[in-house]
């Protein structure tokens, strides 16, 4: 017997939203509240910093740890990022890089 092909409106809302359960639970990183909602890239860039240096649990170095945090909220909030929060994440993509000394 063929399986059903499974339609876009019967998957939950749980499965939709992995990736914010990523951010909030992440067992790589233990994420400050709210701290990709910062206005403050140097803020972020360091929170992150001391996020991934303080990890047990992470596969990648720290930066690169750190690093992939950010881009991963980046991407996943997509078109839904106000245009002036994603300035200053870019910035604290910048400002993580000379934190780690690879500028």
């Amino acid at each position: 017997m063929k399986s059903q092909p499974r339609s876009r409106t019967a998957t939950s809302s749980a499965t939709r939203r992995w990736s914010a359960r990523v951010t909030q639970q992440s067992a790589a990183l233990d994420l400050e509240e709210g701290v990709f909602t910062w206005g403050d890239p140097k803020r972020i860039a360091a929170s992150l910093k001391r996020s991934a240096e303080a990890s047990t649990s992470r596969k990648a170095g720290p930066y690169r740890s750190a690093l992939s945090m950010l881009v991963f909220y980046i991407n996943r909030a997509g078109h839904n990022l106000p245009e002036a929060q994603k300035r200053v994440l870019e910035q604290a993509k910048l400002e993580l890089k000379k934190l780690f000394g690879r500028a």
